[in-house]
């Protein structure tokens, strides 16, 4: 197809398209002539991917190029491809080092991690940001969170692992993080509410309501 008719496909603008071709986050397309090129199926997969990343994944464009380049060179261990995973998908920048207290929660866990994990510091800056806000985050509070954050974790690996080939994996993990980031918090507002709506009814006398 040519780029109009991808355009068509994907309802993305032709001047997108182009830019998206010049930033490397799109792949050339056969070329047909010296102006022109011919697109096929995996251009029009590729284009949904990149706007998914960048208007529903809050994404920026060097984000996304670090996230397609994974994906098209993923490593052959499930393992190593979690890594690599959380290599590429965008972390807030730390801004100091990693707080003893998420190393010593994460060995109380029994949580093997890698000791640079971007996690590690955006985790530790997180918790302290809330804390200065006033939100009472305790130690309690975190290892309860953890344990939610587990079977939350299970299933993303389960996923992978379920994966066809490494590069199945690799689009499970990076994209299925960036882009079901937003369902959790979403998933987490709406048990909010029923959590609260059951214990006020049980409050009421209303166990049932």
């Amino acid at each position: 197809m040519r780029i109009s008719e991808l355009a068509e496909r994907t309802d993305v603008p032709v001047h997108t398209l182009k830019f998206y071709l010049r930033e490397g986050v799109l792949p050339p397309g056969r070329a047909t002539s010296r102006t022109s090129a011919d697109y096929g199926d995996e251009h029009v997969e590729r284009v949904r991917l990149v706007r998914a990343l960048v208007e529903h994944g809050g994404v920026g464009l060097s984000g996304v190029r670090a996230i397609v380049g994974a994906l098209e060179s993923p490593p052959p261990s499930r393992h190593d491809l979690l890594g690599a995973a959380a290599a590429v998908i965008p972390t807030p920048a730390p801004r100091g080092p990693v707080d003893p207290e998420i190393t010593g929660l994460l060995e109380e866990l029994g949580w093997c991690t890698w000791s640079g994990a971007p996690a590690l510091t955006a985790l530790g800056d997180a918790v302290a940001a809330a804390r200065a806000a006033g939100v009472p985050l305790d130690a309690a509070t975190l290892r309860r969170y953890a344990a939610g954050m587990t079977v939350v974790a299970e299933a993303d690996v389960d996923l992978a692992l379920a994966a066809q080939d490494p590069a199945e994996a690799m689009r499970t993990v990076v994209v299925g993080t960036v882009l079901g980031d937003p369902v959790l918090v979403a998933m987490r507002r709406l048990a909010q509410e029923a959590v609260s709506s059951r214990r006020q009814a049980a409050a009421d006398g209303h166990e049932d309501a």
